[in-house]
């Protein structure tokens, strides 16, 4: 009787403060995904480090330090977060630091001499992705606990749409007011420079966030004693063990994001103004497509969504292959966009879908754990592979990865929502 009360009580606080967190939500994510997508174009920071390091296999191991952090991370955050009743202090201090990490970055091009801007990129890109990882967990858990299931695809549709309006603006401005012109000694830090305070303001906007305490925690253990139950946690929902492992495929495509900007290269000459039109062709996609993305999830599910986004971005590295026009490039990165940002979307809100609340926590962080390993292994994988057999071999060889994940959810994971409501 007592749970359910707690229950009801929490049920009673999350509808009393849907409006103030949704808009919070909101803000936080027009402005810091603003930023974020300045870092995580697959543009702007790989055609940094290749011109820092003059070598393909170094994008690939700087994309890798990223993706290996945000792999390490995800399982302790959870551990730290699924025994506490209220985790927004946890996310602005995780938060908080991972705009550090984006400081460094800018402030390594602006201040140090060669070869240091390289070694702090590296450097920096290793403690973005781990912050990054435990965020991830974070926030993911804090927006199911205050956003109900029915309105989340809405939310993350419509923030992230305003974000890529917003982000397609100041990728242009950045690609052809500070690129080019190499504004401040340097116009790629400049443009990290931008994304560091875009990104902390955004995260002050989660100052209006009132999250309820959740009626019931996991008592506090150790990271190792957790690691001992992740069999029985995947053993206990094959659905989200098979989801988990397809996931974790489809990232493996991500070996070839860093090198489709340097195949663009071989092709047409990517100057400043082009490289920051590629940028907002990409992230305008991205955001716009999200908010159609996010209403069909409201209808369908975000099983839908991730197999009819990730079998977009198949098919638009397909079409990268063969563009060679202004035009069919500007396309090319717009389909990207639209398609990754499906993916990540629907790749990251289906995990909340399965199980109970207690152990959220650890799905969240196992899935992203999974996810980026692989994708810390394939970066540097892809690096080698473009440098030994050329870009062609690496992109159809992602490709085939993102396939198999596309088979594994069409035939084996049910559309979880369907199950809950059965």
């Amino acid at each position: 009787m007592a749970a359910t009360d707690s229950e009801a009580a929490f049920a009673e606080q999350v509808d009393a403060n849907l409006t103030r967190n949704y808009i919070a939500h909101l803000c936080h994510g027009l402005l810091g995904q603003t930023g974020m997508r300045l870092i995580n174009a697959p543009t702007f920071l790989p055609s940094y480090v290749a011109l820092l390091a003059g070598s393909d296999a170094i994008v690939g191991v700087a994309r890798g330090l990223q993706y290996f952090g945000m792999f390490l991370s995800p399982i302790v955050g959870a551990t730290w977060v699924e025994s506490r009743r209220r985790v927004l202090p946890l996310g602005f201090l995780i938060g908080g630091l991972m705009r550090v990490a984006i400081l460094g970055l800018a402030l390594g091009g602006l201040l140090m001499p060669a070869p240091w801007p390289l070694i702090t990129a590296l450097v920096c890109l290793a403690g973005f992705g781990l912050f990054l990882g435990v965020q991830g967990v974070i926030f993911n858990f804090l927006v199911s606990k205050v956003i109900p299931v029915r309105l989340r695809g809405r939310l993350m549709g419509l923030r992230n749409a305003l974000a890529s309006l917003t982000a397609s603006g100041v990728a242009w401005y950045a690609g052809s007011a500070l690129i080019a012109p190499n504004a401040l000694g340097n116009g790629y830090a400049a443009t990290f420079l931008l994304a560091f305070a875009l990104t902390t303001v955004g995260l002050a906007m989660l100052l209006f966030v009132r999250e309820p305490e959740s009626p019931r925690v996991k008592e506090p253990s150790k990271l190792t004693t957790r690691l001992r139950e992740l069999p029985a946690l995947l053993r206990s929902d094959r659905a989200f063990t098979r989801y988990f492992v397809a996931r974790a495929l489809a990232t493996i495509g991500r070996m070839a994001v860093p090198f489709y900007v340097l195949f663009a290269q071989t092709r047409i000459e990517v100057t400043g103004a082009r490289l920051g039109a590629l940028s907002a062709a990409f992230i305008g996609a991205q955001g716009l497509g999200n908010l159609v993305w996010g209403i069909a999830a409201d209808r369908t599910g975000f099983r839908a969504v991730f197999l009819a986004s990730l079998s977009l971005w198949v098919l638009a590295v397909i079409v990268l292959m063969e563009a060679t026009t202004d035009a069919e490039w500007i396309i090319v990165f717009a389909g990207l966009g639209l398609g990754m940002g499906g993916f990540q979307m629907s790749a990251q809100n289906l995990v909340l879908e399965f199980g109970s609340r207690e152990n959220l926590p650890m799905r969240i962080a196992v899935a992203n754990s999974a996810s980026e390993l692989v994708g810390a292994l394939g970066a540097v994988l892809g690096g080698i592979l473009s440098v030994a057999l050329g870009y062609t071999v690496l992109f159809w060889t992602a490709i085939a990865f993102q396939i198999g994940a596309l088979l594994i959810v069409a035939f084996a994971v049910d559309e979880p929502r369907r199950r809950s409501s059965a």
